[in-house]
């Protein structure tokens, strides 16, 4: 595995240092003292990128052909207290085929009460871009239901995270604007502030910090925060990638709740991709057989719990 070093190994101490949280923790926007140095935009195919351009450059990324990792999801209450969840994670690009977008499945293995719960999600393609299907398997009642999201607000994972959130949009969806570049500690980052054309959105505006690089492959987004309708900053949200194999998937997210207080911590560890993982599996057949009944992943279910996950002194 491949992981990226210079400005994103300095990205990631800068902002999951605690004391470097406590300095961040003003809005973006409002980031406009002498402090911050504004630099010209470097250009793309002679031209100077607008806001637009460097979302598409920076904030969509190569996924990959398909990903097997294993997926670790840490919720802190504002009094301090971590809920713990582990799950064998597949993820698998269908490019449109059969209507598909994109297939995700979680296998739960910790905490142990809810070993052998399975969950699968199926992003549509086409004209039924943006919705989704989703299937969950109780092993209690050895039954598959299916699950409906009735608000895109609704948590995903019951973290801070929704699943809108979650979810892809299209690069039309919202007006892009480029706010400028600023630095902290050495680092630069691209502002761009991303405002939803439709009537009734989740949120007001989205603004974006992606990391400014020495080439557009390496630019990231490595910061979101959220407004609500009246421009309040309502959560932020911190991302570490990795790089393996030519494609980029999250390391480690830290999402905090400014209303309740609350931080959820992701972490992806063990990652593969471009495993060649059959479109078979992905299946409410295979979420009632288990984690067993894909090929090679028996021993993979019973490994014990990373000890590398954040603690709660890192979330902070």
């Amino acid at each position: 595995m491949q992981r990226e070093a210079g400005p994103l190994r300095r990205y990631w101490f800068i902002f999951f240092a605690g004391a470097v949280m406590a300095a961040l923790a003003t809005d973006a926007v409002a980031a406009d003292d002498a402090s911050n140095k504004k630099e010209d935009v470097p250009k793309v195919a002679g031209k100077q990128p607008d806001g637009k351009e460097i979302f598409r450059l920076c904030g969509q990324k190569n996924p990959g052909h398909d990903q097997r990792s294993r997926f670790i999801v840490m919720l802190m209450d504002r009094h301090g207290k971590v809920k713990r969840s582990e799950y064998i994670r597949f993820w698998k690009d269908f490019g449109g085929r059969d209507g598909v977008s994109d297939k995700m499945m979680l296998f739960n293995i910790l905490p142990n009460e809810a070993r052998g719960a399975a969950f699968l999600r199926v992003a549509r393609a086409g004209d039924q871009a943006g919705t989704v299907d989703q299937f969950i398997y109780l092993p209690a009642l050895r039954k598959i239901r299916r699950v409906s999201i009735r608000d895109p607000g609704d948590s995903f994972l019951n973290s801070n995270l929704t699943y809108a959130d979650v979810s892809k949009r299209a690069l039309e969806d919202d007006e892009h604007r480029l706010i400028g570049i600023r630095e902290i500690q050495g680092v630069q980052f691209y502002v761009v502030e991303s405002v939803p054309k439709e009537a009734k959105p989740l949120y007001g505006k989205r603004v974006f910090w992606f990391l400014k690089s020495e080439n557009w492959d390496n630019c990231v987004t490595t910061r979101i925060d959220y407004f609500d309708q009246k421009g309040d900053l309502i959560k932020d949200q911190f991302i570490q990638w990795q790089h393996i194999d030519g494609a980029w998937l999250w390391d480690r997210v830290l999402v905090r709740s400014r209303s309740n207080l609350t931080q959820s911590v992701f972490q992806i560890t063990d990652a593969k991709v471009n495993v060649g993982l059959d479109d078979d599996i992905f299946s409410v057949r295979t979420l009632k057989n288990g984690l067993e009944s894909i090929p090679g992943m028996a021993a993979e279910a019973k490994k014990p719990a990373d000890k590398s996950a954040p603690t709660r002194k890192s979330a902070q």
